[in-house]
């Protein structure tokens, strides 16, 4: 398959970009594709969005993002009942609705998030059409089953295998296939049977954060993510009641979700109360202005493909605690910028902040100018060049951060089996 265009890297791109999920939805997928979306038409691209309805309107809209204006075409879409934003666009009429954007748009590449819904029907069109196709895969089939009614482990993991099929089927039929992280893109391409999936950062801009020099005059501890089982809050709850009171720590837990009722009142039954606060969603400000007060983020989570949370907490100069899970072990230097805790032990979570909170101040800085130096690979315009190659079809060198040095493709030459 080629471009319909010879190669210049100054050209112009008309880029389709396509999840099933976009802001107003908060979670890693939806930051990262608004993220994408309006660093490339910073860069002067024509850059239009499909995604699913946030409410029952629906319809091209002309909608402002980070700054940016953008054409989003809203398909109708259907809550999912068993979550409390998530909604899906109607799976049979994806095709139906997004020729006509196709056909009006013309795009030199589509780049879906995801394969479940919009992406796999848009695939298709695109196929039909010649044109390019990249993928990036934020899908965890964890995050999709906590959201199933409950059922038999031996069933939910039939479910996984089968989920992982389903994603092979869409991700194929494309021209490149990319994830965050060099442990995800092996793990996308052991469940999938792929090769040749690209590790590259879902990026953030690190000047947007502030980090504060010193160290804070009291010990806060903050989470940041969305409320659900997934993030496994609740380890971090009870490892909050194994720190010594002599810390005198405290917990901000920044997002929202389904769990936030129970998890709240978790904190009452643990005694936690006037140690914890819930703050549900926030504007972007106010999660900066959080960042930059706190002594030093908490991730427990097991299901993160890269941690955008994780990578905003060390823009803002704080040391790292995370589970030894997925793609996080890539974000954390022991003893270096945090430390690892074997997933779901609170009282190893516990010490591993308590390591933290007792460093001497010289070694506490020094683990916040560590977190500032490991944030540089991560840089957005980095994460928009390769992009920007994979879209025109030129040689992309793997540049995530954790990515193995000498792993080189030739994204032009890859075409859709080599992807599968």
């Amino acid at each position: 398959m080629s471009d319909h265009h010879p190669r210049d890297e100054s050209r112009r791109l008309r880029v389709l970009i396509a999840g099933d999920t976009f802001p107003p939805d908060v979670n890693g997928a939806a930051n990262f594709t608004e993220r994408l979306a309006v660093g490339l038409a910073g860069r002067g691209h024509d850059v239009h969005v499909v995604a699913p309805a946030a409410t029952r309107k629906h319809g091209t809209f002309r909608e402002e993002h980070g700054g940016a204006t953008l054409t989003v075409h809203r398909l109708n879409s259907t809550r999912w009942p068993l979550h409390d934003w998530l909604r899906f666009a109607t799976p049979w009429m994806v095709q139906h609705h997004t020729r006509p954007i196709v056909d009006s748009f013309h795009p030199d590449v589509v780049h879906i998030q995801a394969h479940i819904v919009i992406g796999r029907g848009l695939t298709k069109v695109a196929r039909d059409r010649g044109i390019r196709v990249i993928a990036t895969n934020h899908f965890m089939p964890d995050n999709l089953v906590e959201h199933a009614p409950p059922m038999p482990k031996k069933l939910l993991d039939w479910i996984a295998k089968r989920a992982w099929q389903d994603a092979a089927n869409t991700y194929r039929h494309v021209q490149a296939l990319t994830t965050p992280t060099r442990k995800a893109a092996n793990y996308l391409e052991e469940a999938t049977g792929m090769h040749g999936v690209y590790a590259i950062s879902c990026g953030i801009d690190a000047r947007d954060y502030t980090a504060r020099l010193d160290r804070p005059r009291q010990n806060r501890i903050v989470f940041v993510g969305r409320v659900t089982a997934e993030k496994n809050i609740d380890v971090l709850l009870r490892a909050m009641t194994k720190l010594s009171p002599d810390l005198d720590a405290s917990l901000t837990v920044v997002g929202g979700g389904d769990l936030l009722g129970k998890l709240t009142q978790m904190t009452v039954d643990l005694g936690l109360a006037d140690r914890v606060t819930f703050t549900g969603y926030t504007s972007d400000e106010e999660l900066r202005h959080i960042l930059t007060g706190a002594t030093v983020f908490a991730m427990p989570s097991t299901a993160e493909l890269q941690s955008i949370a994780s990578l905003e907490a060390m823009a803002s100069g704080l040391p790292v605690v995370a589970a030894d899970a997925m793609a996080l072990p890539h974000l954390v230097d022991p003893g270096s910028n945090g430390y690892l805790f074997t997933p779901g032990d609170s009282d190893d979570l516990a010490a591993k902040l308590t390591a933290v909170l007792t460093q001497s101040d010289d070694d506490y800085v020094a683990m916040r100018r560590a977190s500032l130096k490991m944030i540089e690979p991560h840089d957005i315009n980095r994460t928009l060049d390769t992009f920007e190659k994979l879209y025109r079809g030129e040689p992309v060198a793997a540049q995530a951060a954790d990515a193995p040095s000498g792993r080189e493709s030739t994204a032009g030459a890859r075409g859709g089996s080599s992807a599968g």
